[in-house]
């Protein structure tokens, strides 16, 4: 069997060593060429990169990709992992796909529904728009959609690995679906991040199109490969501002590029946590500096001395929110000297039964 899996990429990165990977340079339209394949030959929406993302890729390779019998999309820092957490190999794809329907990312659970969690963070007037059109066109999904929509479950990053023909039904229920949106929806006035809302929404479809059909999914790992280059500067940025005890800085820093880049927070960005990490430093220190006029920066510490304090102190809360803690974690929590008001943050985003925040906050502080 011909298997393809599609890398998704903008930019030039390290392929993999294994030919079934075939690098997909999307939104090539008007870009300098890569060296790669381009999504802009053959029939594409390659110009409409800044609307559908990684989707015109999935598109180029339902239209030109004719001779493949199995086709995935993955991406040039997101990867398929096997369950000994190795990107999979042609023979592993084959067997698989004897079995399922198609390989999936693993089925993210939010803490609240896809509906709320869309609306907190785009114009939730175009997931709706898109209900609307399913309703019209796809009639019989429409009753899924509105019940998944409301509960808190989607798939990932548009990465899939299918059968071609299962691929090409797929792409012509969901792209027949956005060219209608399209028309009704104006994004022309958003940032380029927001712009990009069919590649969001698509990886709630595919879970949509998924469930509605019963397809036997495969879910798997997603590797990730390095950080973006986004997060690499946000860090360095952040780093500086620490450096110099600029709380205000940083936290103004840190909002503004939230607002641009919602998904800054996300695993699939902050894959060190670092940048989390850095929410909570800049939460500590405005609380410390209400009320003694210092804060942790004033240690003068490097960002991977604050990565690792922090980390540490994490580490310990979690364990004392669910009574886990050991000797070990009172004779480290004197040893780290941190403030009651840093104890609190942490405390505050890691105790998940909030009734018992008060409680566990005074057993650590009487530990200290």
């Amino acid at each position: 069997m011909l298997v393809k899996i599609y890398t998704m990429t903008h930019k030039k990165f390290d392929v993999p060593n294994d030919p079934m990977y075939v690098p997909l340079q999307v939104g090539a339209e008007g870009k300098e060429p890569l060296g790669y394949v381009r999504d802009n030959t053959g029939e594409n929406i390659s110009a409409l990169n800044c609307y559908y993302s990684e989707l015109t890729g999935v598109y180029w390779i339902w239209k030109n990709d004719t001779e493949s019998d199995i086709v995935g999309v993955c991406h040039y820092r997101r990867y398929l992992l096997n369950e000994k957490g190795v990107m999979f190999r042609k023979e592993e794809i084959e067997k698989l796909l004897s079995e399922y329907d198609c390989l999936t990312s693993r089925l993210l659970t939010l803490d609240f529904s896809y509906h709320y969690g869309f609306s907190d963070n785009h114009n939730v007037r175009d997931l709706d728009v898109t209900g609307e059109v399913i309703r019209e066109k796809y009639p019989e999904d429409y009753p899924l959609f509105e019940k998944l929509v409301h509960e808190n479950h989607t798939y990932f990053g548009n990465i899939c690995v299918m059968k071609k023909p299962l691929f090409d039904a797929y792409c012509a229920w969901l792209f027949d679906i956005f060219a209608e949106v399209r028309k009704r929806i104006n994004i022309d006035s958003y940032d380029s991040y927001h712009k990009r809302v069919f590649g969001f929404v698509s990886e709630f479809l595919l879970y949509v199109w998924v469930t509605k059909h019963k397809l036997r999914a495969y879910e798997c790992m997603v590797g990730m490969i390095g950080e973006k280059a986004e997060t690499k500067e946000m860090k360095q940025r952040l780093a500086d501002y620490f450096a110099e005890k600029d709380i205000v800085g940083a936290k103004q820093y840190f909002m503004e590029m939230y607002t641009k880049r919602p998904d800054v927070l996300m695993e699939a960005s902050d894959i060190t946590g670092d940048l989390r990490i850095c929410m909570q430093i800049i939460a500590t220190a405005e609380r410390e500096l209400a009320t003694t006029g210092g804060s942790i920066l004033d240690r003068s510490c490097t960002f991977e001395d604050y990565m690792h304090l922090f980390k540490t102190l994490n580490g310990i809360v979690r364990r004392y929110c669910v009574g886990r803690q050991t000797t070990k974690d009172k004779e480290m929590l004197a040893k780290l000297h941190l403030s009651e008001e840093a104890v609190y943050v942490s405390v505050l985003a890691f105790c998940k039964e909030k009734e018992k925040t008060a409680e566990i906050l005074n057993q650590i502080n009487m530990d200290i």
